[in-house]
């Protein structure tokens, strides 16, 4: 996805990757495309990309902070994503 904006392609495709087997996996990560990703350089976007061919089990317990991944650069991510959904419900998004 380069240094340039994303698509409006891009981003149907995104979501579509962004649905899950987890209706919570769907909420966070579906609010983070839609309040976080663009904000995200190339390199972000290429590890949310990454982060979504993980298996649900391995989001859920990142997400739900029962484990941390071990890659430093996708645990700074999956606090990115959190720290956005939060962001969403103090505000009332």
């Amino acid at each position: 996805m380069g240094a340039t904006p994303p698509t409006e392609e891009q981003i149907r495709r995104l979501r579509w990757q962004c649905r899950r087997g987890m209706l919570e996996l769907d909420d966070l990560l579906l609010g983070f495309l839609d309040r976080g990703f663009r904000d995200l350089d190339a390199a972000g976007r290429a590890g949310f990309l990454a982060l979504l061919g993980e298996q649900d089990q391995d989001l859920s317990d990142w997400f739900m902070s029962r484990r941390v991944p071990q890659d430093p650069k996708t645990a700074a991510l999956v606090a990115q994503i959190i720290a956005v959904a939060r962001a969403a419900v103090t505000k009332g998004d």
